[in-house]
Order: C-alpha cells, then sequence, then structure tokens
C-alpha cells in the first residue's frame, strides 16, 4: 500500500516539476496534460484507497517512509496516515482538482502564464495531499506552509496588477499571524508530550488532562487548552474565520480555476480539516471547543451578510464560502465533528461548481464580473445556468440536495450542544441560512434572469462555453445533488469516522440526533418541520421579489439604512483597522526605528561619528608635523624633560 499512497503524493508533483521546470521545452498541450494525467492517477487511485478503507472496512494505515531527523530521540519523519477521514479528503481533493485542471484549458486558454500556472495547481494538490496524510505534526506543518506559499503564487499570478500583488501579500502575512500561532502550538505538543507523532500525542493527551501551565504569572492555563487555542489560531488563517479572514475575498484577485480550488478543496478546509483531526486534543478542552464555537457562529452570521453588499460575482460567491466555513467551525466547537467534516465535503462540490459557474458566466461576458451588468444570460447559457441553479440549491440547503443533510445536521448539531455559547451559535446560524438564501438567489436572479443590463457587443457575443468548460461542471454537478444523502447516515450516525474522530459521550451531540434518524426519507420529513428550510425558501422568495419584481426596492432600502449599509460596504472596517494598526502602525514604528536606529545610532554615532572622530584627531594631530627642524628639536627636548623628571624627581 505504500507505493500507492507514494503515487498518489507524487504524481501531480512529477506533472508540476516537468509544466514549471521544463516548461520553456515543451508545448502548452504537454504542460496541461502531464499535469492532469498526474491528478488523474492521484483520482482514480485515491478512489481505489476509498473503496479499500471505507466500502472493503480495512484497517487504517500508520507507516513512517522516510526518517528526515532524528534530534534528542524525537523523530521527524514522513509518513502517511490512511483512515476513513483522510480518504475521503482524498477523494474530493483530488476530483475536485481534476475538474479544475480540465476547466482551466478553456479558462487560462489566452494566457500567456498556461504552463506556469498548470504547474502551481498541481503543485497545490501536491501539497494538499502531503497535508491530509500525514501522520505527525512536522508533515502537517510542511503542507500547512506549502499550501501557503502556492496559494500566495496564484492569488498573484497575474503579478503585473497592482491589485493582484496587494491581495498575495495581504493573504500571505494574515497567514503568517496564524502560522506564528500554529507553530508555537507544535512546539508546546514537543514540549509536553517529547514527540510530534499523533499515535504518540493521541494516546498521550488524557493523562495531560490536569497539567497547567503559568502563561502570565499567577494565571494558570490547562495544557491542553493552551495547545488547542494555538493549533486554532493557525485555523482561523487557513479557514478565514473572524478576525483573520481579510484575505479570502481578495483572494479573487487570481483566476477563477484557483478561486474554485482554494475554496472548495484545498487551503481554507485544511483548518477545517486539522481540528478535526485533532479531536482527541479538543475534547479535553470544554473552554477552547466554546472559543471554536463561538468563533464559527460569528464568522457565519456576519460574513454571509458582506455577501448582501457584493456586486462582483465571485466576491459572492467567496463571501459564501467565508459564511459556510463558519458553519464547519462551529460544528468542530459543538463537538459535531463529522458535521463539520460533512459539510466539508458537500461544500467542495457545490462550491467549486459554483465558482466555476462564475468562470463561465466571466468567459462568456468577456471578463466583466458586476452583476449590475449582466441579466437574462439563461437564454444564452443554459447549460452554465442549470448547473449553478444546482450549486445554488445545495448551498442554501434546498431539501434533498447534498447541502440540505449537512447544514441541517450542523444547525441541530448546535442546538442539542451543551457547549457554553451554543444556543447564541444556534441562532446565528439560523439567521444565516435565510441571509445565504437571500445574497444567493440575489447573484442567480441577476446574473440569469430579467434585464439585460450588458452593452449592445457584449450582447451579440454571447454564447455557451465550450465543452471543456461545461463538462467539468456536469461533473461537479451531480454529487452536489447525491452526495448527501448517500452518505448522510454513515458519516453522521453510523461507524464512517469511528476511528478517526474521538468524541466524549458527554460531547456527543450526533448520538443525541442519531436516535431520530430512521433513513434519508425521515431526514428530509424532519427538516420540512424544522425553521431551517423554510427560512431558506424566505430568503428565495424575498430574493425573487426585491431583484424580480420590484427592483427598486433595494436602493430604497439601502438609502433608508444608509449607515448599516455603510456598514457592510466597509466590510466591517477590518480593513482600515489593520491599514492603521498594522500596516500604518508597523511602518510607523519602522520609520521611528529607522531615524533613531539605523540614521541617528549606527550611520550617526558609529559609522559617520567614528570617521568624524578619527577625522577630528587626525585634523589636530597634523599640526605637529609641520616639515621645520626646530619645531622637531624642541619636541625632542621637550620629551626628554619629560622624561626626566618622570624618572629622576
Amino acid at each position: 500500500m505504500q507505493n500507492v499512497y507514494l503515487a498518489i503524493v507524487l504524481a501531480p508533483l512529477v506533472g508540476a516539476i516537468i509544466a514549471g521546470l521544463f516548461g520553456r521545452f515543451i508545448t502548452r498541450s504537454v504542460a496541461h496534460w502531464v499535469t492532469i494525467l498526474g491528478v488523474a492517477v492521484s483520482t482514480v487511485l485515491s478512489f481505489w484507497v476509498f473503496k479499500h478503507h471505507v466500502m472493503d472496512g480495512a484497517p487504517a494505515y500508520n507507516e513512517a517512509v522516510y526518517t528526515w531527523l532524528v534530534s534528542d530521540g524525537v523523530r521527524f519523519e514522513v509518513g502517511f496516515l490512511v483512515d476513513n477521514l483522510t480518504a475521503m479528503m482524498m477523494a474530493v481533493v483530488t476530483f475536485v482538482s481534476l475538474m479544475v485542471h480540465v476547466y482551466t484549458i478553456g479558462y487560462m486558454h489566452d494566457d500567456p502564464g498556461y504552463k506556469r500556472f498548470f504547474s502551481y495547481i498541481s503543485l497545490f494538490t501536491f501539497s494538499m495531499l502531503m497535508l491530509v496524510m500525514a501522520n505527525n505534526f512536522f508533515q502537517l506543518f510542511f503542507g500547512w506552509e506549502a499550501v501557503g506559499l502556492v496559494s500566495y503564487l496564484l492569488i498573484g499570478f497575474w503579478y503585473t496588477r497592482p491589485t493582484a500583488i496587494h491581495a498575495n501579500l495581504k493573504a500571505f502575512l494574515v497567514n503568517r499571524v496564524g502560522d506564528f500561532g500554529f507553530l508555537l502550538g507544535i512546539a508546546a505538543v514537543l514540549m509536553y508530550f517529547n514527540s510530534v507523532d499523533y499515535a504518540d500525542v493521541f494516546a498521550a493527551a488524557p493523562s495531560m488532562a490536569g497539567l497547567t501551565i503559568e502563561v502570565i504569572p499567577g494565571v494558570e492555563w490547562q495544557v491542553m487548552t493552551l495547545i488547542a487555542l494555538l493549533l486554532f489560531v493557525g485555523a482561523m488563517g487557513k479557514s478565514a474565520q473572524v478576525p483573520l479572514h481579510v484575505w479570502l475575498p481578495d483572494s479573487m484577485e487570481g483566476p477563477t480555476p484557483i478561486s474554485a480550488l482554494i475554496h472548495a478543496a484545498t487551503m481554507v478546509t485544511a483548518g477545517i480539516f486539522m481540528v478535526a483531526r485533532m479531536s482527541p486534543i479538543y475534547e479535553l478542552s470544554e473552554v477552547a471547543l466554546a472559543v471554536v464555537l463561538i468563533i464559527g457562529a460569528i464568522t457565519a452570521f456576519f460574513m454571509g451578510l458582506l455577501g448582501l453588499v457584493q456586486h462582483d460575482i465571485k466576491r459572492v460567491v467567496a463571501y459564501s464560502t467565508l459564511s459556510q466555513l463558519g458553519y464547519m467551525t462551529a460544528a468542530l466547537g459543538a463537538s459535531a465533528y463529522a458535521a463539520g467534516v460533512f459539510h466539508l465535503m458537500t461544500h467542495a462540490f457545490f462550491k467549486a461548481l459554483l465558482f466555476l459557474a462564475a468562470g463561465s458566466v466571466i468567459i462568456a461576458m468577456h471578463h466583466e464580473q458586476d452583476m449590475r451588468r449582466m441579466g437574462g444570460l439563461k437564454r444564452y447559457m443554459p447549460i452554465t445556468w442549470a448547473t449553478m441553479l444546482v450549486g445554488s440549491l445545495a448551498l442554501i440547503g434546498f431539501p434533498g440536495f447534498a447541502g440540505f443533510f449537512s447544514k441541517d445536521a450542523i444547525i441541530e448539531a448546535v442546538h442539542y450542544s451543551s457547549i457554553p455559547g451554543a444556543g447564541l451559535a444556534y441562532w446565528a446560524l439560523l439567521a444565516g441560512v435565510f441571509i445565504t438564501a437571500l445574497y444567493t438567489f440575489r447573484m442567480f436572479f441577476l446574473v440569469f434572469h430579467g434585464q439585460e443590463r450588458m452593452d449592445h457587443h457584449t450582447r451579440e457575443h454571447l454564447h455557451e462555453c465550450p465543452s471543456v468548460v461545461t463538462v467539468p461542471l456536469i461533473a461537479l454537478a451531480v454529487p452536489s445533488v447525491v452526495i448527501g444523502g448517500i452518505y448522510v447516515g454513515p458519516m453522521l450516525f453510523g461507524d464512517f469516522f469511528a476511528d478517526a474522530i474521538h468524541v466524549l459521550p458527554g460531547h456527543d451531540t450526533l448520538a443525541e440526533l442519531g436516535h431520530h434518524y430512521h433513513g434519508v426519507w425521515s431526514f428530509v420529513v424532519h427538516g420540512l418541520q424544522g425553521p431551517a428550510v423554510w427560512l431558506a425558501l424566505l430568503g428565495v422568495a424575498s430574493a425573487w421579489y426585491l431583484y424580480m419584481q420590484r427592483p427598486d426596492l433595494p436602493a430604497r432600502i439601502a438609502e433608508r439604512l444608509r449607515p448599516l449599509h455603510a456598514v457592510l460596504e466597509h466590510k466591517y472596517g477590518f480593513d482600515e483597522f489593520n491599514q492603521a494598526a498594522f500596516g500604518g502602525g508597523a511602518r510607523g514604528l519602522g520609520r521611528l526605528l529607522w531615524k533613531v536606529g539605523d540614521v541617528r545610532l549606527i550611520d550617526g554615532l558609529l559609522v559617520n561619528g567614528v570617521a568624524r572622530s578619527v577625522g577630528w584627531m587626525a585634523g589636530r594631530f597634523r599640526h605637529v608635523q609641520s616639515g621645520f627642524l626646530y619645531h622637531y628639536a624642541f619636541a625632542m627636548m621637550l620629551g626628554l624633560l619629560g622624561l626626566f623628571i618622570l624618572f629622576v624627581l
């Protein structure tokens, strides 16, 4: 099996190396075929691994492949832990990545960086696979930083645009803040467990439950709480939770295929996966779980509101990602790890579908992204319309679609949870259902229905995108409909994650929900009896009325609620605050250190000061060298007189 796992990881890497390092020697078609073939090999083998572990019930694989370093008895290794959780992540990552690779042929067809882009997205897939397959914190951190590096390269792919450079630098810096906490958490694990291997740490974690540490003198913290919170800071950066969410909307500056890959299957899901993998640690700290739950609920509600005022089609979908990541995080905080990961899986398919469908619209509109200049595209782009409708229904949790099962399970799990803050989180998530439906179908109606608002030239050339674009849309639409109903029972209420996720009996809200689960149809019927479905339908109806029947009303409402609208347009002031407190503050501190430290101390005192002192002394002493013999004779006489006085008197 080790050779199979190595092939899954290395196949995309080989494709990335060929397309990247040898791009000047190969054609564009070779570049895309070699990377697509590498990811296709990974996809086929990942599905085989999924069958082997999930369907055939093979035990988890946990072995080291290579020992990189042994220091003071601690082994730093490259190894694989493949259980049901890993197998599911591998299948999702590789399949979505394969669809993005195929789609990229059409989307990036005329781009001069074609071969470089394929190299980057294939390298992105390799990095994410290394992360999810890791069996130790050392390899986890490698994959963690690798996806961060490649995302920096991809967000700033069009590096001639100042906005792209600003966006990738913003993503890089914000993630460094999160990664600083993440690295401290790994350091604390190494300090207290003397190992970075998952199995060793998880086995020893219960014995550390009562251990405390004084982070601030006189204030004791539980070690497990500290470790869990530090690791979660890393997850907040990668999975864009408030307040480290500010980089994700700006990642739209990259090409649409990478937006789909980042938001659906790779980088932003890394934090969710990591917390689920670390469930044996998080279960030992109710404080950490409460923090995770509240942060997730805040992100789900407040980031959803921002989607209501966006006009860029990609940014609407981006804020949707922020909100849905909040749902996943809230599920983790409620100890419903399986529900969070289940939503991660369903979300990967329909969010990739929404992004790629948005990209299809952008292609047809000659790279116009403002929804106010669209409308009536249904008759020009029927396949894109149908697939976008499927993705939208899945996103809002329409009964029977994939998102319905996972989102409804999260809301119910939080409702049953006894973790502090669960009551507030429940109402925030419930309100988020209405908001999600409102901004999703606002986008759908503005783009595909109503009056055609594009210019005459664009209208004349509107047509459906080629099959290389539409086939991935159809392929992603299928799981967006059926995957939820297939796996809701095994993943949420069965033993799918039995060996991968650990939940204490007192926190097991999904077990409580499982008592009422009697099959997929009963789940749908139960959902129809709850408020979430009706709030979603109310959101759709509101969007239809506001943007189809009374398109004058949104502007009047915005005018009436101008202060609130201004707050939403300025994204709650996070960017301004960061610019003032960290951007301007850091630059001000830098200028102060430059003037005081560099100019005055180093240059003024040490470098120029020493030079000026030597010059001053040389200027004084050079008068002694007059060139007159009697001056030297007089000096010698004074010297002899001085020696006489010193030794005789």
